[in-house]
């Protein structure tokens, strides 16, 4: 929460964020968007493979706040680290750090 109450002070002082979260639960940004459990990028990945849009797996949350969750892997399948890079590395090819942004918070576990 502290990051999101954070990002919540930015956008209301007219700052342009995006949030990645890097939680395998995925819920860094559900307080950000009014209490959605969005899905996440390995999620939508599985589900839908290569073929995903920007706007499949970034969501306009609180103040305009731009929210992305990682998510994890399979239980027993990888380490969160790894769904981490995948996810940022999708994001920069789809376009998401082209933006006039004036900050991006990753919003990451303590032990990942």
């Amino acid at each position: 929460t502290t990051c999101q109450n954070l990002v919540a002070g930015l956008t209301e002082m007219g700052k342009k964020v995006m949030v990645v979260g890097c939680d395998p639960k995925g819920d860094s940004t559900r307080l950000l968007l009014g209490g959605l459990n969005q899905h996440t990028v390995l999620d939508t990945l599985r589900k839908e493979g290569e073929d995903v849009d920007l706007e499949d797996i970034r969501k306009t949350g609180f103040g305009g706040t731009l929210c992305t969750e990682s998510g994890g892997p399979e239980p027993g399948v990888g380490c969160a680290g790894r769904g981490i890079i995948t996810s940022i590395n999708l994001l920069e090819q789809l376009g998401a750090f082209e933006e006039e942004l004036d900050y991006v918070f990753y919003d990451v576990l303590g032990d990942v």
